[in-house]
């Protein structure tokens, strides 16, 4: 085998095995949350986490808007780390069509749940997404929530950020939500800041803008009113969150 053929493969595996050892982390760091939440945080009841899901949605389909992928009926959409597929749901809220609908995430636990929730016709896949068998530019809109910041090495961001542009159709969105701050009561997740998303995708358009206020202040404050949260919201200092989209050039 040639010097050249041979580093290949050797960096190939190198980064299969590091894949594999950052999935069996990741699974046992979700069953320790699953654990460990306290399920009314993420409870519709609880006012603060409504008001985050609502102001996701209401700067996500602006996003789209000016991404020109606000008519989602024909848009196939692939969402990583889906878990049970909440968000698909809403995709179909918003006018996509489930057949268009796919979904990978780590956790069967998560899949099979989500196979029950969400309509016949949306694909949901027990799947690494730095291995993806999916085929090349296939997607109009491949969307990340939270993914990026569960996955603390760097080789294994940069193979699913290369999966994610790959499976992209010429024209397409990669659609981005997660945090840029570390979370100290968490050392199995790692803040994500702008520098590491662009060198994460290199030549490419990125615009993305402060979302989500940061827990502790948003419980506050969303127990004082919808406004007091908003403005809170619109000030973006406190906001945790980068909410975008990713273009190839």
């Amino acid at each position: 085998m040639p010097e050249s053929s041979r580093s290949r493969s050797l960096i190939s595996t190198a980064v299969k095995v590091d894949a594999a050892s950052e999935a069996v982390r990741i699974k046992e760091a979700y069953a320790r949350r699953l654990q460990n939440a306290s399920d009314h945080r993420y409870s519709f009841l609880d006012v603060s986490h409504l008001s985050r899901i609502q102001e996701i949605e209401r700067r996500m389909l602006r996003v789209l808007k000016r991404a020109r992928c606000a008519d989602l009926k024909q848009k196939k959409i692939l969402e990583i780390g889906c878990g049970t597929g909440f968000w698909l749901r809403e995709f179909i809220r918003w006018g996509a069509e489930p057949h268009h609908l796919f979904g990978v995430d780590l956790l069967e636990d998560s899949i099979t749940r989500g196979k029950q929730l969400c309509p016949a016709g949306v694909q949901l896949k027990v799947a690494d997404a730095s291995r993806l068998l999916l085929p090349t530019a296939e997607f109009d809109i491949v969307f990340q929530m939270t993914v990026f910041t569960s996955i603390l090495d760097s080789g294994v961001k940069e193979e699913i950020a290369r999966q994610m542009l790959r499976v992209l159709k010429p024209g397409g969105v990669i659609l981005w939500y997660d945090f840029f701050v570390n979370n100290p009561r968490n050392r199995d997740v790692r803040g994500i800041r702008r520098k590491e998303i662009l060198a994460l995708f290199p030549r490419c358009r990125v615009h993305l803008e402060r979302l989500t206020v940061a827990p502790p202040l948003a419980r506050v404050l969303s127990r004082i009113s919808r406004l007091a949260y908003n403005l809170a919201s619109a000030v973006g200092v406190f906001s945790t969150h980068y909410l975008g989209t990713i273009q190839n050039q």
